[in-house]
Protein backbone atom coordinates (compact mmCIF):
# COMPACT_ATOMS: atom_id res chain seq x y z
CA UNK A 1 0.00 0.00 0.00
CA UNK A 2 2.62 2.72 0.86
CA UNK A 3 4.64 1.70 -2.34
CA UNK A 4 1.64 2.09 -4.36
CA UNK A 5 0.85 5.62 -2.52
CA UNK A 6 3.96 6.51 -2.84
CA UNK A 7 3.61 5.62 -6.91
CA UNK A 8 0.48 8.01 -7.15
CA UNK A 9 1.83 10.92 -5.19
CA UNK A 10 4.58 10.72 -7.78
CA UNK A 11 2.51 10.66 -10.46
CA UNK A 12 0.12 13.63 -9.17
CA UNK A 13 3.76 15.58 -8.64
CA UNK A 14 4.74 14.86 -12.14
CA UNK A 15 1.44 15.92 -13.88
CA UNK A 16 0.28 18.44 -11.72
CA UNK A 17 3.96 20.16 -10.43
CA UNK A 18 5.04 22.73 -12.26
CA UNK A 19 8.42 22.36 -14.36
CA UNK A 20 11.09 24.84 -15.09
CA UNK A 21 10.88 27.48 -17.71
CA UNK A 22 13.38 26.69 -20.70
CA UNK A 23 15.52 28.85 -21.85
CA UNK A 24 15.02 31.81 -23.83
CA UNK A 25 16.64 30.24 -26.78
CA UNK A 26 14.65 27.04 -26.56
CA UNK A 27 11.29 29.94 -26.81
CA UNK A 28 12.40 31.40 -29.68
CA UNK A 29 13.50 28.58 -31.45
CA UNK A 30 10.09 26.87 -31.46
CA UNK A 31 8.71 29.96 -32.60
CA UNK A 32 11.02 29.86 -35.58
CA UNK A 33 9.72 25.87 -36.01
CA UNK A 34 6.25 27.33 -36.15
CA UNK A 35 6.96 29.78 -38.36
CA UNK A 36 8.41 27.53 -40.59
CA UNK A 37 5.62 24.90 -41.02
CA UNK A 38 3.36 27.49 -41.18
CA UNK A 39 4.12 30.14 -43.88
CA UNK A 40 5.73 28.00 -46.23
CA UNK A 41 2.82 26.57 -48.85
CA UNK A 42 4.14 22.96 -49.17
CA UNK A 43 4.85 22.33 -45.42
CA UNK A 44 1.76 24.18 -44.49
CA UNK A 45 -0.54 21.89 -47.01
CA UNK A 46 1.04 18.84 -44.55
CA UNK A 47 1.38 21.01 -41.17
CA UNK A 48 -2.63 22.11 -41.42
CA UNK A 49 -3.64 18.55 -40.74
CA UNK A 50 -2.92 19.87 -36.75
CA UNK A 51 -4.64 22.95 -36.94
CA UNK A 52 -8.07 21.03 -38.38
CA UNK A 53 -7.96 18.29 -35.89
CA UNK A 54 -8.16 21.36 -33.60
CA UNK A 55 -10.75 22.99 -35.38
CA UNK A 56 -13.23 19.93 -36.37
CA UNK A 57 -12.45 19.14 -32.24
CA UNK A 58 -13.89 22.93 -31.04
CA UNK A 59 -16.75 21.79 -33.65
CA UNK A 60 -17.54 18.68 -31.70
CA UNK A 61 -16.75 19.55 -28.25
CA UNK A 62 -18.48 22.98 -28.23
CA UNK A 63 -21.54 21.27 -29.54
CA UNK A 64 -21.64 18.76 -26.38
CA UNK A 65 -21.11 21.61 -24.04
CA UNK A 66 -24.44 23.40 -25.46
CA UNK A 67 -26.23 20.05 -25.00
CA UNK A 68 -25.92 18.67 -28.92
CA UNK A 69 -25.48 15.18 -30.29
CA UNK A 70 -22.78 14.83 -31.26
CA UNK A 71 -22.84 11.99 -34.23
CA UNK A 72 -19.57 12.03 -35.62
CA UNK A 73 -15.82 13.85 -36.91
CA UNK A 74 -14.38 13.28 -40.31
CA UNK A 75 -10.97 14.40 -41.60
CA UNK A 76 -9.74 14.02 -44.50
CA UNK A 77 -6.76 14.02 -46.51
CA UNK A 78 -6.82 17.54 -48.36
CA UNK A 79 -6.93 19.18 -44.29
CA UNK A 80 -10.73 19.58 -44.65
CA UNK A 81 -13.22 18.13 -42.20
CA UNK A 82 -16.91 17.75 -41.09
CA UNK A 83 -18.44 17.77 -37.63
CA UNK A 84 -21.82 16.26 -37.82
CA UNK A 85 -24.29 17.26 -34.69
CA UNK A 86 -27.94 16.83 -33.66
CA UNK A 87 -30.51 19.05 -32.56
CA UNK A 88 -32.09 22.65 -33.43
CA UNK A 89 -31.08 23.55 -36.42
CA UNK A 90 -30.89 27.52 -34.92
CA UNK A 91 -30.49 28.71 -31.87
CA UNK A 92 -27.34 29.55 -29.33
CA UNK A 93 -26.18 25.88 -29.51
CA UNK A 94 -25.70 26.06 -32.93
CA UNK A 95 -24.21 29.28 -33.60
CA UNK A 96 -21.96 28.75 -30.77
CA UNK A 97 -20.92 25.22 -32.70
CA UNK A 98 -20.53 27.01 -35.79
CA UNK A 99 -18.49 29.60 -34.63
CA UNK A 100 -16.02 27.25 -32.75
CA UNK A 101 -14.06 25.80 -35.60
CA UNK A 102 -11.74 28.72 -36.84
CA UNK A 103 -11.66 30.36 -32.98
CA UNK A 104 -10.73 26.97 -31.43
CA UNK A 105 -6.78 26.48 -32.64
CA UNK A 106 -5.73 30.01 -31.36
CA UNK A 107 -7.98 29.84 -28.09
CA UNK A 108 -6.37 26.87 -27.40
CA UNK A 109 -2.78 27.88 -28.20
CA UNK A 110 -4.07 31.22 -25.55
CA UNK A 111 -4.80 28.31 -22.81
CA UNK A 112 -1.64 26.29 -23.77
CA UNK A 113 0.13 29.24 -22.87
CA UNK A 114 -1.50 29.65 -20.17
CA UNK A 115 -0.84 26.75 -18.47
CA UNK A 116 2.94 27.18 -19.75
CA UNK A 117 3.41 30.51 -18.28
CA UNK A 118 2.26 29.08 -15.14
CA UNK A 119 5.21 25.94 -15.51
CA UNK A 120 2.75 23.28 -16.21
CA UNK A 121 4.16 21.91 -19.23
CA UNK A 122 3.61 17.82 -18.60
CA UNK A 123 0.07 18.74 -17.70
CA UNK A 124 -0.72 20.37 -20.46
CA UNK A 125 0.90 17.53 -22.65
CA UNK A 126 -1.01 15.17 -20.86
CA UNK A 127 -4.54 17.56 -21.32
CA UNK A 128 -3.77 17.54 -24.84
CA UNK A 129 -3.31 13.91 -25.21
CA UNK A 130 -6.95 13.26 -23.06
CA UNK A 131 -8.52 15.46 -25.56
CA UNK A 132 -7.01 13.65 -28.54
CA UNK A 133 -8.08 10.32 -26.80
CA UNK A 134 -11.81 11.72 -26.53
CA UNK A 135 -12.40 12.95 -29.90
CA UNK A 136 -10.72 9.58 -31.52
CA UNK A 137 -13.66 8.07 -30.49
CA UNK A 138 -15.86 9.96 -32.65
CA UNK A 139 -13.46 9.84 -35.65
CA UNK A 140 -15.82 8.49 -38.39
CA UNK A 141 -13.37 7.15 -41.28
CA UNK A 142 -9.58 5.92 -41.49
CA UNK A 143 -7.65 8.68 -42.16
CA UNK A 144 -9.30 10.88 -39.65
CA UNK A 145 -8.46 7.58 -36.88
CA UNK A 146 -4.44 7.47 -38.40
CA UNK A 147 -4.01 11.53 -38.02
CA UNK A 148 -5.10 11.62 -34.23
CA UNK A 149 -3.67 8.71 -33.56
CA UNK A 150 -0.76 9.56 -34.84
CA UNK A 151 -0.77 13.04 -32.77
CA UNK A 152 -1.73 11.75 -29.87
CA UNK A 153 1.09 8.83 -29.87
CA UNK A 154 3.49 11.96 -30.16
CA UNK A 155 2.23 13.82 -27.34
CA UNK A 156 1.91 10.51 -25.13
CA UNK A 157 5.41 9.40 -25.96
CA UNK A 158 7.28 13.34 -25.30
CA UNK A 159 5.29 13.40 -22.13
CA UNK A 160 5.79 9.59 -21.15
CA UNK A 161 9.35 8.82 -21.93
CA UNK A 162 11.29 12.31 -22.88
CA UNK A 163 13.21 14.36 -20.62
CA UNK A 164 12.00 17.85 -18.79
CA UNK A 165 13.84 19.77 -21.38
CA UNK A 166 12.56 17.86 -24.35
CA UNK A 167 9.08 18.30 -23.03
CA UNK A 168 9.36 21.69 -22.63
CA UNK A 169 10.40 22.28 -26.44
CA UNK A 170 7.87 19.60 -27.98
CA UNK A 171 5.40 21.99 -25.14
CA UNK A 172 6.14 25.55 -26.72
CA UNK A 173 6.28 24.34 -30.12
CA UNK A 174 3.42 23.16 -30.01
CA UNK A 175 1.40 25.85 -28.61
CA UNK A 176 3.64 28.26 -30.89
CA UNK A 177 1.93 25.99 -33.80
CA UNK A 178 -1.30 26.80 -32.36
CA UNK A 179 -1.45 30.47 -31.70
CA UNK A 180 0.75 31.36 -35.36
CA UNK A 181 -1.32 28.32 -37.45
CA UNK A 182 -4.39 29.76 -36.22
CA UNK A 183 -4.05 33.01 -37.69
CA UNK A 184 -3.61 31.74 -41.46
CA UNK A 185 -7.59 29.76 -41.95
CA UNK A 186 -8.83 32.81 -41.33
CA UNK A 187 -6.65 34.76 -44.28
CA UNK A 188 -7.42 31.67 -46.54
CA UNK A 189 -10.89 31.69 -45.91
CA UNK A 190 -11.13 35.36 -46.87
CA UNK A 191 -8.90 34.56 -50.25
CA UNK A 192 -11.35 32.11 -51.10
CA UNK A 193 -14.52 34.32 -50.18
CA UNK A 194 -12.85 36.91 -52.52
CA UNK A 195 -12.81 34.56 -55.25
CA UNK A 196 -16.33 33.53 -54.92
CA UNK A 197 -15.72 30.25 -53.37
CA UNK A 198 -16.35 28.80 -49.83
CA UNK A 199 -20.21 29.31 -49.98
CA UNK A 200 -20.86 26.79 -47.32
CA UNK A 201 -18.24 27.63 -44.95
CA UNK A 202 -18.52 28.66 -41.08
CA UNK A 203 -18.91 32.25 -41.72
CA UNK A 204 -21.63 31.89 -44.18
CA UNK A 205 -23.16 29.17 -41.73
CA UNK A 206 -23.01 31.58 -39.23
CA UNK A 207 -24.40 34.53 -41.72
CA UNK A 208 -27.34 32.27 -42.30
CA UNK A 209 -28.04 31.45 -38.73
CA UNK A 210 -28.02 34.87 -37.10
CA UNK A 211 -28.37 37.54 -40.22
CA UNK A 212 -25.45 38.63 -39.92
CA UNK A 213 -22.66 39.45 -42.75
CA UNK A 214 -20.45 36.90 -43.18
CA UNK A 215 -17.84 39.17 -43.24
CA UNK A 216 -18.71 40.28 -39.76
CA UNK A 217 -17.96 36.52 -38.91
CA UNK A 218 -14.89 36.50 -40.85
CA UNK A 219 -14.21 39.36 -38.93
CA UNK A 220 -14.26 37.88 -35.38
CA UNK A 221 -12.25 34.63 -36.43
CA UNK A 222 -9.21 37.16 -37.49
CA UNK A 223 -9.98 39.49 -34.57
CA UNK A 224 -9.65 36.01 -31.72
CA UNK A 225 -6.80 34.52 -33.78
CA UNK A 226 -4.21 37.71 -34.10
CA UNK A 227 -5.43 38.75 -30.38
CA UNK A 228 -4.87 34.85 -28.89
CA UNK A 229 -0.99 35.40 -30.79
CA UNK A 230 -0.16 38.74 -29.16
CA UNK A 231 -1.40 37.85 -25.83
CA UNK A 232 -0.47 34.07 -25.70
CA UNK A 233 2.85 35.13 -27.29
CA UNK A 234 3.42 37.73 -24.86
CA UNK A 235 3.12 34.86 -22.01
CA UNK A 236 5.70 32.74 -24.05
CA UNK A 237 8.60 35.26 -24.07
CA UNK A 238 8.31 36.40 -20.34
CA UNK A 239 10.53 33.34 -19.53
Amino acid sequence: MDSTASSLASLWDRVFGTQPDPDLWVVIATLVAALAVTVPHTVWRVARNAITIAHEGGHGLVALLTGRTLTGIRLHSDTSGLTVSRGKPHGMGMILTAAAGYTAPPLLGLGGAALLAAGHITLLLWLATALLLAMLVMIRNAYGALTVVLTGGAFLLVSWLAGPQVQAAFAYAVVWFLLVGGVRPAFELQAKRMRGGAGDSDADQLSRLTHAPAGLWLFLFHAVSLCSLIGGGRWLLEV
